[in-house]
């Protein structure tokens, strides 16, 4: 089983984003997938799951963003995903692991995963569903 840790500067990214410091025309795909690489660095999935809800759900409220912008399942989806590649090799730190996990790069991943019509779907925002085309490797 691979280690991966969270160097200094990702924990003080994940501070500064947990504190309200980050604004939200920063806070793009790449800072979430650093976020949830953090969360998956200091706990199991579930605990990732649960503190990206917590934070993005902040995030929203701090910057005056409707809640309906939260989606559970691309949320727990892409933690997933960030988890898979974790337990392939060892990283110091996010960069390194992201230097090597370049597919989750890819924005429009989970439509392998997914239809559009489930992916975004009412349900889907506010609860889990399951991939319904394929499985995304745990």
């Amino acid at each position: 089983m691979s280690v991966s840790v969270a160097s200094q500067s990702d924990l003080e990214f994940t501070r500064a984003f947990e504190g309200g410091e980050i604004p939200a025309s920063e806070f793009n795909h790449l800072a979430h997938l650093r976020m949830a690489y953090v969360y998956l660095c200091r706990g199991d999935l579930n605990y990732a799951e649960q503190k990206m809800r917590e934070a993005l759900l902040a995030f929203l409220d701090a910057n005056e963003i409707p809640r309906e912008k939260f989606h559970e399942t691309l949320t727990r989806a892409w933690i997933m995903a960030v988890s898979h590649f974790m337990s392939r090799r060892d990283a110091s730190a996010f960069s390194e692991f992201i230097a090597h996990s370049q597919a989750l790069l890819d924005t429009k991943v989970m439509l392998t995963h997914y239809s559009a019509a489930a992916l975004f779907s009412e349900r889907a925002r506010t609860a889990f569903v399951e991939p319904d085309l394929e499985a995304i490797p745990c």
